[in-house]
C-alpha cells in the first residue's frame, strides 16, 4: 500500500503515524475536546444533525436533542482520533498493541464462526456506529474464541474520497493492521461485483457498509420505513448474497461507558438463497433502529441520509 503512495500523501501519514503511537486514553481525551470543539464553537454540520436528531425523534424535546447533539460531537472525534491511534498498529507488533487494548471487545465470536462455517460465504452489513473505521481490526477484537476469518479471506468496502492524497492515507491506515498480512479485499465500490464473481468459489467474507443514501438513480431502490421515515435503502450487498448463497449478518456495534465498543453479529439469515434482498435490508434497518434508540448519539448524524 505504502509504494503506491504520493509524496503527499506519505508526508500525511507519516505524521499520522507519529501520532497513533501516542497512549489510547490520550486520544479519547483529546477526541471528547475535539468534539466539544466541532459542535458548540465551530458548528460543523450541526443544523444537519440537529434536522436528522428531531425528525427521528419526534417525542423528545428540544433540550433532550440538544444534549444528544452534544454528546454524539463527543463521539464523531473520538472515532476520528481513534482512528489517528488505529494506523499505528501495524505489524506483529502493532497487532499486540490493538489486541491488548480491548479498544473493540467481539461478544459472539463463535456466532462468526458459525455462520462462516455453515455457508459458502460470509456477508457482514454493517453501520456508521460504532467506530467503523476500526473493521480492519475485526480479527483481533475476539478475546476467547478466535475468529476463523483470516486476512486473505476477508474483504471491505469503500467509497473513495474527493481527495487523491487523503483516500491513500485513509486506506493506508484503514488496513493497518492486516497490511504484512496478505490483506487484498480493501475493494472500491464499483469493483465489487467483479471481485465477488472472481471470490465466489473461495470461503470469504464481506464487510458492507450499507446505511448511506444511494450513490446512483441509475436502478430503482426499494423504500423502507427507518426512523419514523419512508428511507430510500441499497439492496447491492443483499442481491449478491442471495445471488451467492452466503450467510447475511447484522454488525452491532455499541459504545461502552468506559470507552470503546462492543461488538456483536447478529444473524439475519443462514443461508440467503431463496431470500428477499429488501426483506433482509428491512431486517437490518429494524435492528439499527432498536440499537439507535437505545445509544442516540451513536450514529453518524452529519450525513445527509435523507434528501
Amino acid at each position: 500500500m505504502d509504494a503506491k503512495m504520493s509524496f503527499g500523501a506519505r508526508v500525511a501519514w507519516g505524521l499520522l503515524r507519529l501520532a497513533g503511537h501516542l497512549p489510547l486514553k490520550y486520544h479519547w481525551r483529546w477526541g471528547r475536546r475535539l468534539g466539544r470543539f466541532l459542535g458548540k464553537r465551530l458548528h460543523y454540520r450541526r443544523d444537519v444533525v440537529i434536522a436528522n436528531l428531531s425528525r427521528c425523534f419526534p417525542d423528545k424535546k428540544y433540550e433532550e436533542i440538544s444534549a444528544i447533539c452534544d454528546r454524539f460531537y463527543e463521539h464523531f472525534a473520538t472515532t476520528l482520533t481513534e482512528m489517528i491511534w488505529f494506523g499505528a498498529c501495524r505489524g506483529e507488533k502493532g497487532r499486540k498493541r490493538l489486541h491488548g487494548s480491548h479498544i473493540v471487545e467481539m461478544v459472539n465470536p463463535e456466532e462468526v464462526n458459525r455462520l462462516y462455517a455453515g455457508a459458502r460465504q460470509l456477508m457482514i452489513l454493517q453501520t456508521h456506529a460504532g467506530n467503523w473505521e476500526l473493521i480492519g481490526g475485526f480479527k483481533n477484537y475476539s478475546y476467547g474464541v478466535p475468529i476463523d476469518l483470516t486476512p486473505d479471506a476477508f474483504a471491505v468496502t469503500y467509497m473513495p474520497l474527493s481527495s487523491k492524497t487523503w483516500d491513500q492515507v485513509m486506506a493506508a491506515n484503514r488496513t493497518a493492521p492486516v497490511a504484512d498480512q496478505g490483506f487484498e479485499g480493501y475493494v472500491h465500490f464499483k469493483q465489487v461485483l467483479r471481485f465477488t464473481l472472481s471470490n465466489k468459489d473461495r470461503k470469504y467474507g464481506y464487510s458492507f457498509i450499507t446505511d448511506q443514501y444511494p450513490y446512483t438513480h441509475d436502478m430503482p431502490h426499494p423504500t423502507v420505513e427507518f426512523m419514523h421515515q419512508p428511507t430510500l435503502t441499497m439492496t447491492a450487498a443483499t442481491g449478491l448474497a442471495c445471488k451467492l448463497d452466503m450467510a447475511v449478518a447484522y454488525l452491532r456495534f455499541q459504545c461502552r461507558d468506559e470507552g470503546g465498543y462492543r461488538m456483536e453479529v447478529v444473524p439475519l439469515c443462514d443461508h440467503a438463497k431463496g431470500e428477499d434482498p429488501e426483506e433482509l435490508m428491512r431486517r437490518y434497518y429494524k435492528l439499527l433502529q432498536e440499537d439507535l434508540e437505545e445509544q442516540p448519539w451513536n450514529y453518524l448524524w452529519t450525513h445527509k441520509r435523507w434528501k
